[in-house]
């Protein structure tokens, strides 16, 4: 799965930076009709799964992950194969919102991996999974833009497809679901209302997946202006590079420390890690906004990347512990849904805040998003103190309604 994830991730994040410049390849546009719809263009995709992903854990849950990864990972990468033959903008938007329907892949793996996962290991072994995503979200936009120069877009539309095509056949031939039941009381099965009574009963859960919101959101709001804010720090020739440097080094840093800090929830609880990581969030992204050369914002967005690796994991993880396993897939949908909603919202916000503002006040708007996830986290701990008996306790009370 580690090499299925990282090949879906990297093909998915390929064709992202060029996006804008493949638009104005359909025709003669204004700068402001592209920046338009390559906001639209960008965002649809995310909008799409945001309102599908529980479906797909739905669907995992009830039928096999691996069916799910299957028709998500082919359906992705037909829909991309397809765009390198469009012909206009509105063809364009159709199957990037095509492709937002099918973008179930890594959340199902996810799934998929957990549910087969014990729960004291859950965190390290979620956390080696996540490289995998992180490392290819690391590399895919270097490949995608290496490939546009050397072959142009539309065969690197193909070849990002065929990519995606084989990663899915990798899961086909070499993944092999195994059904792992829970002793559990009462009825076995749980119906939408129901997970979504118990998502947003526990506080634990709905804190989690708000914060799951709210860390999208600010890593969203400043990724679209990096570049511009690089150009003010800097009057190097290499700006591309330089602010390119400045958005993979985040993911440097997660790719390094992930795993560790999953072996950490592991052995102090998730929640402890998740405080302790969104404590150097803060930290670590307030000094952002006084920067006063380049290589001052590639170390703080490095030092940013390792504490940003132990958030995700751990959120997975702490899923782990409160749902059962026949729902794990579809709450999972939910937590992914609130992660791409935050990366619709944030880069909406983040140029609204920035065109009044300024970019420096951006970083003080993200940090301000950790401390809020912070006091939910606190509150939710202090409010429940949850333990695995409480939990079983509350679980059985959902399901007996």
């Amino acid at each position: 799965m580690w090499i299925a994830n990282f090949l879906v991730a990297a093909s998915a994040t390929m064709i992202l930076p060029f996006l804008s410049l493949y638009i104005s390849t359909f025709g003669e546009f204004s700068s402001t009709y592209v920046q338009k719809w390559s906001g639209l263009v960008f965002g649809i995709t995310f909008l799409a799964a945001f309102l599908i992903s529980p479906l797909w854990g739905r669907f995992g849950d009830k039928h096999g992950r691996k069916k799910i990864l299957l028709i998500t990972g082919f359906g992705i990468a037909v829909s991309i194969f397809l765009m390198g033959y469009a012909s206009s903008v509105t063809e364009l938007f159709i199957l990037r919102l095509f492709m937002g329907v099918v973008t179930g892949f890594i959340p199902t793996a996810v799934a998929l991996i957990s549910a087969q996962t014990d729960k004291k290991h859950a965190g390290k072994v979620l956390a080696t999974v996540q490289t995998g995503t992180v490392s290819g979200g690391l590399f895919g936009p270097l490949i995608g833009g290496a490939l546009v120069d050397a072959v142009g877009f539309q065969y690197t539309f193909v070849l990002t497809s065929s990519v995606i095509a084989l990663a899915t056949f990798i899961v086909a031939i070499g993944i092999k679901e195994v059904t792992i039941n829970e002793k559990v009381k009462g009825k076995k099965s749980y119906s939408r209302k129901e997970v979504f009574r118990l998502v947003f009963q526990s506080k634990l859960l709905l804190a989690v997946m708000i914060i799951s919101f709210l860390i999208q959101t600010a890593n969203f709001s400043i990724q679209p202006l990096l570049a511009l804010y690089v150009d003010e720090l800097t009057v190097t020739a290499n700006l591309a590079f330089m602010a390119g440097l400045a958005f993979s080094i985040t993911g440097l840093g997660n790719l390094l420390s992930t795993r560790s800090w999953g072996n950490l929830g592991d052995r102090i609880g998730h929640g402890k890690v998740l405080i302790i990581c969104m404590i150097l969030a803060v930290i670590f992204f307030i000094p952002q906004a006084f920067v006063t050369n380049i290589w001052q914002l590639v170390a703080l967005r490095f030092l940013y990347g390792l504490q940003v690796g132990g958030l995700i994991p751990c959120m997975t993880a702490y899923i782990r512990q409160l749902a059962p396993l026949s729902i794990q897939g579809e709450v999972l949908g939910y937590n992914q849904s609130f992660r791409f909603l935050g990366n619709v919202v944030g880069p909406v916000l983040g140029g609204i805040i920035s065109g009044f503002l300024g970019i420096s006040s951006v970083f003080y708007f993200s940090a301000s998003l950790f401390l809020v996830g912070l006091f939910i986290l606190w509150y939710a701990l202090k409010a429940e103190e949850v333990t695995s008996v409480e939990e079983q306790h509350k679980l059985k009370k959902v399901k007996d309604l």
